[in-house]
């Protein structure tokens, strides 16, 4: 028995039955063989984390602009967090952590540089010429955008990968999923958790920066409900006295449990009362099986309305989200207005395709760094081009 046999062995003894099989994958776009020690979902995985939109996520914008403090999250520390977090689930519902995995490291690839301040002002720019939204935009990165094989365009991922990339957020919609890509569906209960998983993600790590930068207080998070839950679960269980480090610390890890528990809590009854016995069950509901219970849908809510009016909307960030929606206008227009002043594999390419996406394609796929030097060269006199 070789190592794809064995591995799809194993799959069958520790997977659920509506767990994503690799065994069981739809396929590629073009036909491939098989490797033979990584499975379909293996092999995605590693495709998007060697991919150049990776790498350059380590240079984009979460929340704090990435000169801002070397210690704050960006848009890959993010996706690390958020594939820890989405591991532990998926080992706990029987589901296949290797997939889960893919679909988190690839699912931030399509965002623009300076976080959701330019994926606003893209959406904006792009009306006209077929809109533009970040999962579309991931997807484009792995089946057209990517280059690195010589025998097909894009990373020729899974169905599955491809399927959960424009799928995975909570508010997708069937117009915006291609045919091939079954828009009447539900997709896996492993791209259903990715959201879940991305919330939790990013409501602690804001936590974490927004204290670090001094824009609210522990004093302030006491008025949160889920903050207040928290503390008392870690003074019931740990009685030392903590620091304000270590108890933020702390805090933010009980935090994480609550959430976790009551997802995977809440998703397990929908699979017993739903009567889920096999993948299609999942695939021919008519609503996602993945949820929190009522009271902490209400309890999140609360605790994102709190970042939002204590972090999102601060000065300081809004600052930095109006200096960058202008610079992202600001290439876009001069690109639009002169495309000879695009790099040649751009500006020629804009000769046979339509030139707002390729103009959205260059933006999107830059650094915060690169489109801030990018606009000093073509705005500023003094700096060389």
């Amino acid at each position: 028995m070789d190592f794809l046999e064995r591995r799809y062995e194993i799959e069958k003894q520790i997977l659920a039955p509506y767990a994503s099989h690799a065994s069981q994958s739809r396929g590629r776009k073009i036909p491939e063989p098989e490797s033979s020690n990584r499975t379909c979902f293996q092999r995605d995985r590693d495709r998007v984390l060697h991919s150049t939109a990776f790498r350059r996520m380590e240079y984009k914008t979460q929340v704090f602009v990435n000169h801002e403090g070397d210690h704050y999250r960006t848009r890959l520390t993010h996706t690390l967090e958020v594939a820890q977090i989405a591991r532990t689930v998926s080992r706990m519902l029987q589901l296949n952590e290797d997939y889960t995995e893919a679909l988190v490291l690839a699912h931030d690839l399509g965002h623009t540089p300076f976080g959701h301040a330019g994926e606003i002002e893209m959406s904006e720019l792009m009306l006209e010429f077929g809109g533009f939204e970040h999962n579309k935009q991931s997807l484009r990165i792995v089946d057209v955008l990517e280059h690195p094989y010589p025998h097909f365009q894009g990373l020729n991922l899974s169905f599955e990968v491809r399927e959960g990339i424009i799928k995975h957020s909570a508010h997708w919609r069937k117009e915006n999923v291609p045919q091939d890509l079954a828009p009447s569906e539900q997709p896996a209960l492993e791209a259903q958790l990715i959201d879940f998983v991305d919330e939790i993600a990013y409501n602690n790590h804001d936590i974490d920066d927004g204290l670090a930068s001094g824009m609210f207080s522990f004093e302030q998070l006491q008025d949160v409900t889920l903050w207040k839950e928290a503390q008392t679960r870690i003074k019931d269980r740990f009685k030392e006295s903590y620091d304000e480090k270590g108890l933020k610390r702390m805090t933010i890890s009980a935090l994480i449990s609550i959430l976790v528990e009551d997802l995977l809590a809440t998703t397990t009854k929908n699979i017993t009362d739903h009567r889920i016995k096999t993948l299609d069950d999942i695939r021919n509901l008519d609503k996602p099986l993945a949820s929190y219970s009522e009271s902490i849908t209400k309890k999140n809510r609360e605790l994102k309305s709190f970042l939002r009016e204590n972090l999102y909307d601060h000065y300081r960030v809004i600052r930095m989200e109006v200096k960058a929606r202008r610079i992202i206008r600001d290439l876009f227009k001069t690109y639009m207005s002169r495309p000879q002043q695009l790099p040649h594999k751009f500006a020629d390419r804009h000769k046979d395709q339509d030139k707002p996406r390729v103009i959205c394609d260059y933006i999107a796929g830059m650094t915060d760094r690169f489109a801030t030097e990018e606009h000093s060269k073509l705005f500023d006199p003094s700096v060389r081009v």
